[in-house]
């Protein structure tokens, strides 16, 4: 009866793990694909897919604000890939580093006072199922509307190409820059880019994470670091069909940015290994297009989910006290 009782109080255990819930938000938070830094006042911001990409501010990481957009007038260089007129701009990844923030970036680096005041945005532009894909970045002194710089293309891709240039992903160690990226077709890939100017340094790629089932369904990585291990979280299946959506958050670790990448059994991530991190659960349905971001707090998991009422935004705390991140 006590071993029953023990085993209960574990089973009931991992299943209110498994039920974590989507933190505390409040405001306008119907976002996809979210991205979220902070600037050297506190000032918290997300970023989402959207035509022009939504900004969202706000002080605590709780009451959250719809403030514009990053191209309120448009981003006509983005429309060749977009296939129409202000389409819909994919999946941005924003950092703030000093006091820029560089939209396709999500990691801080440990001496920003090394850089210049700055911010990117990296973002993408395509279609769903296209492989006419690009990559580009965006610079801003304060993160608002009508403040970003455009500057230009980062990468591409065309049909009959063995990746997808889409889903950015910025990772800064040291000096040495690198984008995580890719979706579906032969997964997740990693490029050098060139601290100077934010691009790539050569046209070679490396190879972090692929799948065959579900027609090879990965994307939206980010490569974070805790302690010794690099870990490189994805989305797995399918996105944007609403409560029908099947998106899911995994992961894998390394002892090195490039890999290689397994999950907790062992498994390569390179031959469709990845460890469930936050999936599906009662009304919460399809959590992924992730972020991480480092706060004072700890590690935070930024992500949307699917209700009957939309997508929108979630954030939780991420403990890695096992070695691997656990949603909190």
């Amino acid at each position: 009866m006590r071993l029953f009782s023990l085993l209960s109080a574990i089973t009931l255990a991992v299943l209110a793990r498994a039920q974590v819930g989507p933190g505390v938000v409040t405001g306008n938070t119907a976002v996809h694909d979210p991205t979220m830094c902070k600037d050297s006042t506190g000032k918290y911001f997300v970023f989402s897919t959207a035509p022009g990409i939504e900004i969202r501010t706000s002080t605590d990481r709780t009451a959250w604000t719809l403030v514009g957009t990053v191209w309120p007038n448009g981003a006509p260089w983005t429309d060749q890939y977009t296939g129409t007129s202000n389409g819909n701009l994919w999946a941005p990844d924003c950092t703030v580093i000093g006091n820029t923030f560089y939209v396709y970036l999500s990691f801080f680096p440990p001496s920003i006072s090394t850089y210049p005041p700055s911010s990117q945005l990296y973002y993408a532009a395509s279609s769903f199922g296209s492989q006419n894909s690009a990559i580009f970045f965006a610079k801003s002194t304060t993160g608002m509307p009508g403040s970003w710089t455009n500057q230009g293309l980062v990468t591409s891709t065309s049909p009959g190409a063995s990746y997808n240039a889409i889903d950015p992903n910025l990772y800064i160690e040291g000096s040495n820059w690198y984008l995580a990226l890719g979706s579906f077709w032969t997964g997740i890939k990693l490029e050098t880019l060139g601290s100077s100017t934010g691009k790539p340094t050569s046209n070679s790629v490396t190879s972090l994470a692929q799948r065959t089932a579900n027609s090879g369904a990965i994307e939206a990585s980010v490569i974070y670091k805790q302690g010794s291990f690099y870990y490189l979280f994805t989305s797995w299946d399918n996105c944007c069909q609403g409560t029908s959506s099947t998106y899911n958050i995994r992961v894998g670790r390394a002892s090195a940015v490039a890999g290689p990448y397994v999950d907790k059994s062992g498994v390569a991530l390179t031959n469709g290994g990845g460890t469930l991190v936050l999936g599906s659960h009662g009304n919460i349905i399809g959590p992924g297009g992730q972020d991480v971001m480092d706060d004072n707090d700890g590690p935070i998991l930024v992500y949307h989910y699917y209700t009957s009422a939309g997508s929108f935004l979630g954030i939780n705390r991420l403990d890695f006290s096992s070695g691997w991140p656990a949603v909190v």
